[in-house]
This record gives structure tokens, C-alpha cells and sequence, in this order.
């Protein structure tokens, strides 16, 4: 899932100086999970900035909510038709491909980033999410038993730990396992520590150009299937 953190609450209000009608915009999935832009999140906010905003003395704006089930897809974005004619601005609490795609369905509107994205990753406790992917575009986790060390390496070493692990930690934070000697636990106990002789190859940027774009084959194939029965 998609992991981000709302923004500081003064950094939103110098955002939303220029305008005068604001709808606050929350996301059902991701963000609801991570506990940064759902419908609960979206109501301490509203009430954050209306209480900022009484206690200034200068109370220029006036508030909106609602919560879509995705912002990132544009087929749920149907709703806000009647809805932006209302507002000057949306303050999305979407992640950033939320507030992107909403900027493109309402090119005249402008769009506010309410929150920072900040990685795809996992619940590890109640409240605390791990990195675990960097959707680099060539995955090597078959070779490194299911642990990726782009994520969990601070230095994304694609062959064997650095000479700076001590005790099974990181050299660059003393607290966090170093990632080449889960890898090497974790492929001894699947007895397939023959791969970690292998050399390598560094990492291939061009498997990834900026911005990507992805079709599915499934979808082509239903299209084609229909168009042949038809």
C-alpha cells in the first residue's frame, strides 16, 4: 500500500491563502489505512483549520469535506462534478497520484497536496508501516529470498552486505537489521545459499523510464474477445 504523512497544519494554511472556498478531500483506501487522508482525518482537519482560523481572528475561509473510495481512479471522481463548482480550491489528502489525476479531470481547479507521500510498504504494528518496495521496475526478489535490498539497504547493495555490519545491524543506523544478513538467514534456511556466490548485474535504470506506463494484456484481450462476438 501506499504510505504517506499529512502535511503540518501551518503548511497547509499558507496553501490555502488564496482561496476563500476550500474543499478538504479524503481517499478511502490507502490513506485511510495509514491513518493520513480518510474520512476521519478529513474531519480533525476541517476542525484544525477552523479553529486555527477563529483563533487568528481572520476567518476568510470557509470549509468543505467529503471522502471518495479512491482518488486515484478517474471513474470515482464522478461525484465531485456537482460538487466543484462550489469551491475555489480542493485540498487533497490523496496520495500524490490523487491529487495528479484530479488535476487532470479539473484542469480549471486548482489541486492542494494535504499530505506527503512517502513509499509503498507494510503494517509491521498497529500505526507503524515499513518500506518494503521502491517499484524500481526489475524485481530481484526471487534471488534475494523475498527481501528486497534496494528498500531495506541504505545503499541499495545488490551483492552481499557492505563491510559495515556489525552484529547483524546497519553501519548507517544501529537499530535496524542489515539487510544482506536477513537475506542470507533467510536463504540458508530455504537452503539455497548457492545464490548468494552469484555476482549481480547493477541495477537496470532504463527498466523504468520516466513516466511509465503499463497496459494490461488482460483487458486487451476481453476488448478483442468483444469486439470478435460482436
Amino acid at each position: 500500500m501506499i504510505v504517506a504523512e499529512q502535511k503540518p497544519l501551518e503548511e497547509i494554511r499558507r496553501m490555502i491563502i488564496p482561496y476563500e472556498r476550500v474543499l478538504i478531500l479524503g481517499c478511502g483506501t490507502c490513506m485511510t489505512v495509514c491513518d493520513a487522508g480518510g474520512e476521519r482525518e478529513v474531519s480533525f482537519l476541517h476542525s484544525a483549520l477552523r479553529v486555527a482560523q477563529a483563533k487568528s481572528g481572520n476567518e476568510t475561509h470557509t470549509f468543505s469535506e467529503y471522502t471518495l473510495k479512491r482518488q486515484c481512479d478517474p471513474e470515482f471522481l464522478d461525484v465531485l462534478d456537482d460538487k466543484i463548482d462550489d469551491v475555489d480550491t480542493v485540498l487533497s489528502l490523496g496520495c500524490g497520484i490523487g491529487v495528479q489525476a484530479l488535476a487532470e479531470r479539473f484542469p480549471a481547479l486548482p489541486v492542494l497536496p494535504g499530505v506527503n507521500t512517502s513509499f509503498m510498504g507494510m503494517a509491521k504494528e498497529l500505526g507503524v508501516w515499513d518500506e518494503r518496495c521502491a517499484a524500481c521496475g526489475d524485481c530481484r526478489l526471487e534471488e534475494t529470498a523475498g527481501i528486497c535490498p534496494i528498500t531495506r539497504c541504505t545503499k541499495g547493495i545488490l551483492n552481499g552486505p557492505c563491510a559495515g555490519t556489525k552484529n547483524g545491524k546497519c553501519e548507517a543506523n544501529k537499530d535496524m537489521d542489515c539487510a544482506w544478513v536477513l537475506i542470507y538467514k533467510r536463504l540458508e534456511r530455504l537452503e539455497q545459499l548457492e545464490k548468494m556466490r552469484r555476482y549481480y548485474p547493477m541495477r537496470n535504470f532504463r527498466a523504468i523510464p520516466r513516466p511509465k506506463r503499463i497496459t494490461s494484456k488482460i483487458s486487451v484481450d476481453v476488448v478483442d474477445v468483444g469486439e470478435d462476438n460482436g
